[in-house]
């Protein structure tokens, strides 16, 4: 039974059992699961120290600026921007500047978020067309050890599940400074054998800058989910729809000299336009010694981003404004079965999936702009890829505080690039198999001990697999790899020691082969080499009474090339130290709040570790207040202490009107927003 509940757990799904003495043992566990309220991290539940699982309660309780930063919940996860709230964020995580999502896998229901051979960035992560208010659940995993995840999941993966039904109706609208505005409709109803669950949202921002983002926002969900825990279907509609502009990272030298202040942008057109639409269904049907689980996807999505952060270093005239367009169709699937049993008396499973991707771009395009307005065309792709994946996996109970789980998977992909330059088109396939294992010592005194080990891997930019010559310049250029293999190991530990204390330590470090990648600005590849990182994280979670909890996650990386270069051996972005701490308080009468605190420290910004960023720490808070049973009014603060910092940084040269051809050097950032306050009314009904 245990092996089956971690199995259910891993997966997101509720337990099961076959026996009268399994069944109350599961119960005791979902009981201590109510107690602990937002984490479900117990001792028994991982098969890795770094993962784990946040509930729809603590997502609740805290305040969030943007959705993308539902993934900071994941301990050790940074959430920033470097341009206009509707485009993907950028994320850090173990020693990783991630961009918009490259090794970070993210996943809504089984449906994956990153986009591959995406217009701006590989793994593209856009969260924002989800509303926070239906997430029932983020797991998240860290490091190359599932058989089960794939593409993007080196660092680690997030899946958030949505709701198959909720405790109650409401309707909120929400308001703050810089034009902020947001109404929100949520609710399920039953309907036939299952329940109807929905969402609606429009949302406008302003932003403090200069120049208004004017970032609006809509989007919808219809969900419907027949049947039980063990015999479950769900089908679930979504759309979005945004449209912004964007201040851009801006150069501190002309902060520094009073030409633009920290909120102004040096183009002023910059921004986007984008829209997503998707289908998706989820399967799980489970007997007394089977579990089946499925899912589909088709998804829509278009984007057109106009970004310019040289200014006029290529083109001294017209300026170096481009647009980034792509228009995409995607479909997939994810099936796995696992048979529950006995070898000689040890409780054994056996998990075997298949899982299966195509997306088809067109067009697939990188433009010369000047105010949004086409100039010239640098490269105009349509590309094919897909993929497909098997794997399969035991997991054996030898002792009472012995289990292992030993994994291998298998991806094929192939590119099919049809470009506007003809040296530019053909067609490339690549395989590649990443065996897995982990094991898991104990419980002893409410504390148990974690081996992990596997093989990994990125794709790369289907473009950049044909590549041969530059698209700007026309010059020879080798085509990157198209499968990065990356490996991975991790010794961890969880205990329970401490009454209402769930703590956690896990060492680990993660090599990859290349980081060479295609740069979706350029149209070209940027070189790079080989890579090491590892690091240490200390999470823990703490109730110290049945109204107040705490979290503290602390986490130390290190980042370097492999091999030496004169330049340098640091990994330019490599986040290095992060922390966070928060409060959050439930039921104190009519009254409830949160407080969050979060830390990122120093980067390098060039190889030589010459340049580095600066720190940042910014808190939020909120305080809520219940007026009776259906009214709730609640303030968030944001950047409470209205703190002047960067929420990145950059080191590369510009030019504007004036400097010298070959541009100056410098730090470009993109400033945290100042103390910003966001007041909701919410009615439930």
């Amino acid at each position: 039974m245990i092996v089956k509940s971690i199995i259910a757990l891993v997966a997101g799904l509720p337990l099961a059992s076959h026996a009268d003495e399994q069944a109350a043992a599961a119960a005791t566990t979902m009981a201590a699961v109510e107690v602990r309220g937002h984490y479900d991290n117990g001792v028994g539940t991982s098969s890795a120290a770094s993962q784990g699982s946040v509930t729809a309660a603590l997502i609740a309780n805290r305040p969030a600026l943007r959705p993308g930063e539902l993934l900071e919940f994941v301990p050790g996860v940074i959430v920033t921007q470097h341009s206009g709230d509707g485009k993907a964020n950028q994320y850090f995580l173990r020693g990783f500047n991630l961009d918009h999502g490259t090794d970070f896998a993210t996943f809504i229901d089984g449906m994956p978020v990153n986009m591959r051979t995406h217009a701006h960035g590989q793994g593209y992560t856009d969260l924002n067309f989800l509303m926070p208010e239906l997430v029932d659940r983020i797991n998240y995993k860290k490091g190359p050890y599932y058989a089960d995840e794939g593409d993007f999941a080196s660092a680690g993966a997030a899946h958030l599940g949505l709701a198959n039904k909720l405790k109650e109706n409401t309707a909120s609208v929400t308001v703050g400074g810089h034009q902020y505005y947001r109404a929100n409709l949520t609710g399920s109803t039953p309907l036939g054998e299952g329940n109807l669950v929905y969402g609606a949202e429009l949302g406008h921002n302003n932003g403090p800058w200069v120049s208004p983002e004017a970032f609006h926002k809509s989007l919808g969900v219809l969900r419907y989910s027949p049947g039980g825990s063990d015999n479950q279907f769900s089908v679930t509609g979504m759309f979005y729809k945004g449209a912004w502009y964007a201040s851009n990272q801006i150069p501190l030298r002309v902060v520094q000299s009073g030409e633009i202040g920290p909120y102004g942008a040096i183009d002023t057109s910059d921004g986007g336009i984008t829209s997503r639409y998707s289908l998706s269904a989820t399967l799980r049907r489970r007997s007394s010694d089977t579990l089946l689980q499925a899912n589909a996807y088709v998804v829509q999505s278009s984007l057109d981003l106009y970004n310019d952060f040289t200014y006029f270093l290529n083109d001294p005239v017209n300026g170096d404004q481009s647009r980034q367009t792509e228009k995409r169709r995607m479909a997939g699937f994810d099936v796995a079965q696992t048979w529950f049993g006995k070898w000689g008396g040890l409780e054994v499973n056996n998990k075997v999936g298949v899982q299966g991707r195509y997306d088809y771009l067109s067009p697939l395009a990188l433009y010369s702009t000047v105010k949004r307005q086409i100039s010239g065309t640098i490269t105009q792709s349509k590309v094919k890829e897909a993929n497909a994946s098997a794997y399969f996996e035991n997991t054996v109970q030898w002792r009472e505080w012995l289990r292992t789980t030993a994994g291998v998977r298998y991806d094929r992909y192939r590119f099919d690039v049809n470009s506007n330059i003809a040296e530019n088109t053909g067609k490339v396939g690549e395989g590649m198999t990443s065996p897995k294992m982990s094991v898991v010592l104990g419980p002893w005194a409410k504390t148990e001990f974690f081996i992990n080990y596997g093989e990994g891997f990125h794709s790369n930019d289907a473009r950049g697999t044909t590549v041969h010559l530059t698209p700007k310049e026309r010059e020879p250029v080798d085509p990157v790899t198209p499968l990065v293999k990356t490996r991975g190991a991790e010794l961890g530990m969880r205990t329970e020691v401490v009454p209402g204390l769930q703590s956690s330590m896990a060492l680990w470090k993660l090599r990859s082969a290349s980081e060479l990648v295609f740069s979706g600005d350029a149209g070209d590849t940027a070189a790079s080499r080989g890579s090491y990182r590892s690091g240490i994280e200390w999470n823990n979670h703490y109730i110290a009474t049945p109204w107040l909890l705490f979290d503290l996650d602390l986490a130390y990386s290190r980042a370097h090339y492999t091999e030496h270069d004169d330049v340098g051996d640091y990994i330019p972005g490599a986040i290095g130290k992060v922390a966070s701490f928060g409060a959050t308080i439930t039921d104190i009468g009519p009254w409830s709040g949160a407080f969050q605190m979060r830390y990122f420290g120093p980067r390098p910004l060039i190889e030589d570790n010459s340049q580095r960023s600066a720190t940042t720490a910014i808190a939020y808070a909120r305080v809520g207040y219940k007026i009776d049973r259906r009214w709730a009014v609640s303030l968030d603060a944001f950047n409470l202490f209205d703190r002047k910092a960067s929420d990145v940084d950059y080191y590369y040269p510009s030019r504007l009107q004036g400097e010298p051809a070959e541009g100056v050097n410098d730090i470009h950032y993109h400033p945290v927003e100042p103390r910003t306050l966001r007041l909701t009314l919410k009615s439930t009904f």
